[in-house]
């Protein structure tokens, strides 16, 4: 029998931090040669680029389905999907299929709070102390920032290290079922009163985090956060599936349908997997439905739309906290890939991968939506690197093409 502390060493190592985590415990795969990054800038074909990185996922039954969507430099979406919604059924997704996007999430929250330091209604600087005043916090607890909250700097563990939590993770690995049930408000609240946080604080990445910012939020405006959702992000962008709860999405009917893939660990890849239902606490960093086409509908308002919107999410994009690998910014990642700088968000929660790519110089983004629990991303940023290539050739070829076409030809004899 494994003792308490082996238990517990155990849930807080790799497999079992997994469930809405981000890139931390994710790997993006590069491209192996020249030749394949440099493809889709010879072909141009998009579609056969695509299918070259989705199809054997498919082919190989690592995930039963999977939609892929593109935000081109000129503005224009393309969306290409493979496999099924659901195992026994044969229809595809599309740009309008709804999956659970996991740490998705906190993308969003994380710009809700940059629209909210745009309106004056919070700072950056406001702690825990100021937006939770009735709280009994812990002096620790009390100095927490919401930029260390929304950066993962505050001390805060992905969640915390409890008996509470050891039975339902164990229980997990066999039925899929989520082990974050008990992380209600009391217990959050509860919790915070006898943090204590490290003694040298630096990035830590924490799901509590996103979920104890989004609660702060509620307090200090008097709005739930799926109003603060339509308020500052939904209604604005026209997102009209994207929301907390799913059911009253129009989507809803034909979501896709999670499966297990390299996790759960003991439930055979390929196999249903229960949805999850996140504690009101818990949503902000976890709970998001949301589609391929609003995905991008929201990557794309960070490269155009009106000035104060934008300058408040391309905040969000800004580097607080440099790193050898997955620098900081708020809910965003920031890495090279091939020599391209890409904002990137990944989300993992049961029977579902997320993620979503930003290449700002390129004004391109890709979303990558699979219904299956997936640890290596082989997709989303892969692809944003070939597209970089194939603008930069454009561009290069430009000043030739315009001299070609301004030049006056002498007739042929």
């Amino acid at each position: 029998m494994l003792r308490k502390a082996s238990l517990i060493s155990l849930l807080g190592g790799g497999i079992c931090l997994l469930l809405s985590a981000c890139a931390d415990f994710g790997t993006m795969e590069l491209d192996r040669s020249d030749a394949e990054a440099s493809r889709y800038a010879r072909n141009g074909n998009l579609k056969v680029e695509v299918d070259s990185l989705v199809q054997p996922l498919i082919d190989q039954r690592i995930t039963p389905g999977a939609i892929v969507g593109v935000l081109l430099p000129d503005g224009t979406t393309r969306f290409f999907g493979y496999g099924v919604t659901e195992r026994d059924h044969g229809k595809g997704p599309d740009g309008d299929t709804l999956f659970a996007v996991g740490s998705l999430s906190k993308g969003f929250l994380g710009a809700i709070t940059a629209m909210l330091v745009q309106e004056r209604r919070i700072s950056w600087n406001d702690t825990l102390a100021e937006l939770l005043p009735d709280a009994a916090l812990s002096e620790d607890a009390r100095k927490i920032t919401v930029l260390q909250l929304a950066t993962h700097t505050s001390g805060l563990p992905r969640q915390p290290f409890s008996r509470g939590l050891l039975l339902p993770f164990f229980a997990y690995l066999f039925t899929g079922e989520s082990f974050y049930d008990s992380l209600d408000r009391p217990y959050m609240l509860d919790y915070l009163s006898s943090f204590s946080a490290p003694r040298t604080v630096e990035y830590r990445y924490s799901n509590i985090g996103y979920g104890i910012l989004g609660y702060a939020l509620e307090q200090k405006t008097g709005l739930s956060l799926d109003a603060l959702l339509q308020q500052e992000v939904a209604k604005p962008l026209g997102l009209k599936n994207t929301g907390y709860a799913p059911e009253i999405l129009p989507g809803y009917a034909t979501r896709a349908h999670g499966y297990a893939g390299d996790e759960p660990k003991f439930i055979p890849r390929g196999e249903p997997v229960p949805d999850w239902q996140f504690t009101d606490i818990m949503q902000g960093g976890s709970a998001l439905y949301s589609t391929a086409r609003d995905l991008l509908t929201f990557a794309a308002s960070y490269l155009r739309g009106e000035d104060a919107r934008r300058i408040a999410m391309t905040d969000t994009l800004r580097v607080r906290v440099a790193r050898p690998k997955e620098s900081s910014a708020i809910a965003w990642s920031v890495d090279e890939f091939n020599g391209e700088r890409i904002a990137h968000q990944i989300g993992v929660v049961a029977g579902y991968t997320s993620y979503l790519g930003l290449d700002v110089e390129h004004r391109t983004a890709v979303v990558v939506l699979q219904n299956t629990f997936n640890w290596h991303e082989s997709i989303g940023s892969r692809l944003l690197s070939r597209l970089a290539r194939a603008e930069d050739r454009r561009k290069q070829s430009e000043p030739v093409l315009r001299n070609a076409t301004l030049t006056p030809q002498r007739p042929t004899e």
